[in-house]
């Protein structure tokens, strides 16, 4: 159905952030007027408030939907300071979607944080701010980096579905953050922390002064965060490319082969390939290049890199914020409502010098060998060469600037004898991203400094020859180690800026609302009212990333990319009804549901209509019992519909692989396979070596791009259970949950590796058509090339229970004792990544898939103990054991817990399990007489460290980026007037 606007649509940049910031600055003098305000006039009727989960205001907060609550004080007791690393610490999120020991990673989104409620992806869940939208980036994804921790009053999450009260996105639930209103007052907080190792130093400064008056409240704020990096050298679990348990180049292996072992054989020393394909490694320390005498035999087991002795293990961060909210009660019943936020996020990845080969771009129609005639080539003809960048790590600098305001009215009024309340509101998102690249190479620029030339008499290597010079080019010499200066050496300050080109790539999405909404009571029945909400949306969002033109003329080493730009605009229209049952009658001290339903009209794919069933039941006063069933949606994003075709080298397995491919244990995967490749076939990882495990990364860069013929994501979901208060046990209170989610026609990237895996494991034979293999000789049989675009396929359901018990002593002489437990088990995880019917469903509970870690338990335990003054708190965090794909010839299996291991969906795979990990919190504080808070903690008390994984989950390391790197001890101080 093709979209018909319900009004007309409104350009962006009708009110930008300095018209906001004007606004709320208008209605301080009147706020600071009211302060005279005569004290006796009647008090607003604006006291209704509503709850997470529910348009329609109450004064009562329990509701028949699973919401997670976290007070402010319960946030302050905590050791995180992020908002992202606090919602992550709940148990019903899954592993973080792009996490900060992801140096690899790449894109738009790189530097946030971003939440992801039951493992469904980022995109599924939903985030508000004070009820409404945050902005998102082109691919749907909200940065919760952007929220200073300052401004939060408290977090509840919906861990629901709630499309049918809020839309699209709220498909795994909602995250609302509500902010500090009607703050009297000033208070300055500090925070310093740093790691048990000395380094990833962390300190944030806020303050918060606010005044309120009789009709009116202005409250303000700034926060400054920064984060220095941590590398991954300083790590003993991230020094080497497959963890502690190989710290060298040399595995063996049942042959006594040798393989790298993740190690890089292109290395920071050079590496020339004369006419017979042999391999020679300068000599370390050489400065003179020129005899063939100053280089050996390339060694397997010496001349290798190790990539991360430069790479950060956690990226740096940095964020500068400034925020305010205003209120004035125009009259009684009305009342004014404007906030601004205003953020500056920077974050920088780094990552080693670029692993260059000079046959290593198919891309470019240039010659990158180094040229007979250079100065510093032995061989007096052209020859290929590697060389790894090493003086030149490569840097991802990621800066986005939010601009925020929502502004509006609200107000109540008496119909019938009934109150109603109402709001109309205006919400503007901006954010603004340059991400800026150093450390890759510009190939024309490259091709200059590797032919012919010469060194002049002031020792500067020049291009061209001394008759005829080339003005403005600087020589290389690739084959020197960084190790020594000289003549064209990448030492040379110069040279650097000559070969190595930076690339700014600019984003920009904006977000536009306007909301018309109504709540109040139909009629009283005898259980209690009849409660109505309903509410108009008109929504609007656009997006556009442009790479850098360098990057979109493929003339660099990094990955090639195209802009992604487009947009759409909806209209809805929601309704809500909470309807009494019974009242104070035996077995239903209170029966109530509620019913919900939204019609949502796009421009794009058309039109949907989504609906939700809610049920609460008290048959005693001790005991809630709750259920619902919604149906939801999450409409394709601009990055899905009108995303560029862009480049990425990826990680996958080649099923054809005769060490560890599903080839060797399945013989009708060998027999597919003989067709295609050579006999004793390797993949080939990033290097041009063999792979030494699965899930490496490619040596070819592949393709990838959107689907504007896209259907929105549908879902259905149900939640049961039930909260018990004993009246006997006071203090003391239960909940368990049981939830299921399943999304139809999920919108999937399909991977390298499925798309090989249903060609040769299934044989399917329409997906054989869809790579292509290399015929040269050279390279016979490698992948290098993939046609991947997004798809709506297959399906993905999940379920699980979650489980609250919380117990709050009665004062006793050695103070107050808190205790809350919280604990998610997902039962099951199934996805199937397409359409045909012969492809079998993934299990992924307690496995990691797609780089991910899918935890079956998530568990939390707090105590608390406070007494006068004093104060402690003791956390402890739980994630269950993962298994995970090895690499059977590590050490000959022996890291494989079941070698033996088959799968429906790849066969016989050999698998590594391993087990839980625990993290201890403390944290210890005092109020000072002087109105003043100082607590002292340790995030990970006990320094636990995780397992090595080798499928690199969360991160680009042999270790689960979900996990803690250290001890962290921080100290904290907060002030208050």
């Amino acid at each position: 159905m093709n979209h018909r606007s319900l009004r007309p649509t409104a350009r962006y940049g009708v009110l930008p952030s300095a018209i906001a910031a004007a606004l709320v600055s208008a209605l301080v003098p009147a706020i600071a007027g009211a302060q005279e305000a005569d004290a006796s006039k009647n008090p607003t009727t604006l006291d209704r408030i509503e709850v997470t989960g529910s348009r329609i205001r109450q004064a009562n907060l329990e509701t028949s939907q699973p919401v997670v609550t976290m007070t402010r004080a319960e946030i302050q007791k905590q050791g995180f300071t992020s908002v992202a690393d606090i919602v992550q610490n709940i148990t019903a999120t899954g592993s973080p979607a792009i996490s900060r020991s992801d140096a690899l990673a790449s894109g738009e989104e790189v530097g946030g944080q971003y939440v992801d409620l039951r493992g469904l992806g980022p995109q599924r869940t939903l985030v508000l701010i004070d009820g409404k939208r945050m902005g998102i980036s082109s691919a749907g994804y909200s940065d919760l980096a952007s929220i200073p921790s300052s401004i939060v009053e408290r977090i509840e999450v919906l861990t629901d579905g709630a499309s049918a009260l809020y839309g699209s996105d709220a498909i795994a639930g909602v995250v609302n953050i509500i902010t500090r209103k009607r703050f009297d007052g000033l208070e300055g907080s500090a925070y310093i922390g740093q790691y048990g190792q000395g380094d990833g130093n962390k300190e944030v400064y806020n303050f918060v002064i606010g005044q309120t008056g009789e009709r009116g409240s202005v409250t303000l704020g700034a926060e400054y965060s920064k984060e220095d990096p941590v590398f991954a050298r300083d790590r003993d679990f991230t020094l080497y490319p497959n963890g502690r348990a190989h710290p060298t180049p040399d595995l063996g292996g049942p042959e006594g082969s040798v393989r790298s072992n993740g190690w890089s054989a292109i290395n920071q020393w050079g590496t020339l390939i004369d006419a017979n394909k042999n391999s020679w490694t300068a000599n370390r320390g050489t400065t003179d290049t020129t005899k063939i005498s100053n280089f050996h035999p390339t060694n397997g087991l010496t001349d290798q890199a190790n990539p991360n002795e430069e790479m950060y293990l956690s990226t740096a961060l940095e964020r500068r914020s400034v925020f305010a909210n205003a209120e004035f009660d125009i009259t009684d019943n009305l009342r004014a409502k404007a906030d601004i936020l205003y953020t500056d996020r920077e974050a920088t990845q780094q990552v080693a010098g670029y692993p260059f080969r000079s046959t290593g771009f198919d891309r470019y129609s240039g010659d990158l060998s180094l040229k007979g005639d250079s100065a510093f080539n032995p061989l007096g003809y052209d020859a290929n060469f590697m060389r790894r960048t090493w003086e030149v790590p490569r840097q991802t600098k990621s800066e986005l600037t939010t601009y925020r305001f929502s502004g509006g009215l609200e107000g109540s009024f008496e119909l019938a004898g009934k109150t109603w309340d109402w709001d109309a509101s205006y919400l503007y998102n901006q954010n603004k991203g340059v991400k800026t690249g150093t450390g890759n190479l510009f190939l024309p620029n490259a091709e200059k400094a590797l032919g012919p030339s010469f060194v002049d008499a002031n020792g500067v290597a020049r291009c061209g020859t001394a008759a005829n010079p080339i003005d403005g080019c600087l020589a290389w010499n690739p084959l020197l180690g960084p190790d020594v200066t000289g003549p064209g050496s990448l030492n040379n300050k110069d040279l650097q800026k000559y070969l190595f080109l930076p690339t700014h790539d600019t984003s920009t999405t904006k977000t536009e609302v306007y909301s018309l909404n109504l709540s109040g009571t139909l009629a009283t029945l005898p259980a209690g009212d009849l409660g109505l909400a309903a509410g108009y949306e008109h929504r609007k969002e656009s997006a556009h990333y442009s790479p850098d033109a360098l990057l979109q003329s493929g003339l660099s080493s990094d990955l090639a990319g195209s802009e992604t730009q487009g947009g759409y605009s909806l209209d809805e229209f929601y309704v809500e009804l909470a309807v009494p049952v019974l009242s104070d009658v035996t077995f239903a001290k209170e029966l109530s549901f509620n019913i919900a339903g939204r019609y949502s009209d796009y421009n794009t794919f058309g039109d949907t209509t989504n609906g939700k069933f809610s049920l609460k039941w008290k048959p005693i006063d001790d005991l809630l019992i709750r259920g619902t069933y919604a149906t939801g949606f999450r409409a394709p994003t601009v990055a899905d519909l009108y995303g560029g075709v862009g480049e990425s080298f990826d990680n996958y397995t080649d099923p054809c692989d005769t060490l560890f491919g599903s080839a060797v244990r399945n013989p009708q995967v060998a027999a597919r396979c003989g067709a295609n490749v050579p006999a004793n076939f390797r993949q080939v990882a990033s290097g041009g070596k063999p792979a030494t495990g699965p899930n490496a990364q490619s040596d070819s860069a592949f393709l990838s791009g959107s689907n504007p013929l896209l259907k929105p994501e549908t879902s259905k979901s149900t939640n049961i259970g039930f909260v018990y208060s004993p009246s006997w046990f006071s203090g003391f209170d239960v909940s368990l949950d049981w939830w299921k989610i399943k999304i139809e026609d999920v919108i999937a990237a399909e991977t390298v590796s499925s798309i090989l895996n249903n060609c040769y494991v299934l044989g399917i034979q329409s997906a054989c058509g869809r790579f292509v293999r290399d015929t040269d000789p050279d390279n016979l049989g490698q992948v290098v090339g993939v046609t991947r675009t997004l798809i709506n396929g297959g399906y993905q359901e999940t379920a699980g229970y979650d489980l609250g018990i919380s117990y709050r002593l009665a004062d006793t002489r050695y103070g107050n004792f808190a205790f809350n437990w919280k604990t998610t088990y997902v039962d099951y995880s199934e996805y199937k990544r397409d359409n045909e019917s012969t492809t079998p469903v993934e299990q992924r509970a307690s496995w990691v898939a797609d780089g991910l870690s899918n935890f079956r338990v998530r568990s939390n335990f707090n105590a608390d103990w406070s007494w006068g003054d004093f104060g402690a708190s003791w956390g402890i965090r739980y994630y269950s054991g993962l298994k995970e794909e090895c690499a059977y010839d590590l050490d000959g299996g022996k890291e494989c817990s079941d070698p033996n291991y088959r799968s429906s969906y790849k066969g016989a795979v050999p698998v590594r399990e391993v087990g839980s990990n625990t993290f201890h919190d403390l944290q210890v504080r005092y109020n000072t007489p002087w109105n003043a808070t100082v607590a002292v903690g340790a995030n990970n008390v006990f320094d636990h460290t995780g397992q090595t994984m080798f499928s690199q989950p969360n991160g680009g390391f042999s270790y689960n980026g979900a996990y803690d790197i250290g001890r962290f001890v921080y100290m904290k101080y907060t002030q208050r007037f």
